[in-house]
């Protein structure tokens, strides 16, 4: 598990709390926050009935076909900086799915995860700033799931769909979550830097041409706060949020 990862790490404690049908993963998850759940718990369930995706939309699973897990973190970061725990949170899932399913994910900022332009995993991040911050990470991986939702299915796949390998929900929960811990804790202790090198490598968005809310352009660089960089003829724009469309070769 270490290997993929590129070097050591101990061993998790965690506590994880494995459900059947839940409205959402994120909504337990910070109701065990507030009745003080530890760093690092971990709410994993087979399915839900109102899940969240990011800026308000539905996320649709199949029951038992999906990896659908919620995580509890109480950061060590100011709080301009929680945001780029959703970065961390991509990477981890771009690597965790190589390593288990052999496929080649990507990376569409700000968090979707992909294969062959298509979305295969999703992360909602969402804090709460109470007597310390609360951050609850989100996290959808379509795993056996071979049909979609109309307005989803030239958008949406599976690693069935896209051929990797078979792999259990236990198996890639254990590998995101390994990723995961390296690149919070390498957020927290050491900067930005070696996240925003990461994402780069991995990011399927720069050198697009890609339009984010009112703004259009062509991604050239993510920047030091996380916003997308984007070249215009007047100059380069950073973006900090909104939903992103570009072209995307399938």
């Amino acid at each position: 598990m270490d290997q993929f990862l590129g070097g050591t790490l101990t061993p998790l404690r965690r506590e994880i709390v494995r459900l059947g049908v839940v409205t959402s993963t994120q909504a337990i998850a910070f109701e065990m926050a507030e009745q003080g759940a530890a760093d690092g718990t971990v709410v994993v369930a087979d399915t839900q009935t109102a899940g969240r995706g990011r800026r308000g939309r539905m996320w649709h699973d199949a029951p038992g076909d999906n990896l659908l897990i919620s995580i509890v973190i109480r950061p060590r970061l100011n709080v301009a900086d929680l945001p780029k725990l959703s970065l961390a949170a991509a990477v981890a899932v771009a690597e965790a799915i190589a390593f288990a399913t052999g496929l080649q994910a990507r990376l569409k900022w700000p968090n979707d995860v992909l294969v062959n332009g298509r979305k295969l995993a999703g992360i909602l991040l969402e804090s709460r700033i109470v007597a310390e911050p609360v951050v609850v990470v989100g996290i959808g991986v379509n795993l056996r799931q071979r049909t979609f939702p109309a307005e989803l299915a030239e958008t949406a796949t599976s690693v069935d769909l896209e051929g990797g390998r078979t792999v259990e929900c236990e198996e890639l929960l254990e590998a995101v979550l390994v990723a995961f811990e390296r690149w919070r804790r390498a957020l927290e202790r050491e900067g930005f830097a070696a996240l925003r090198a990461r994402w780069l490598s991995l990011a399927d968005t720069i050198g697009r041409a890609v339009t984010v809310g009112e703004h259009a352009g062509v991604a050239v660089d993510l920047a030091e706060d996380g916003a997308l960089v984007l070249r215009q003829e007047a100059g380069l724009q950073r973006v900090v949020a909104g939903e992103m469309t570009a072209s995307f070769p399938r």
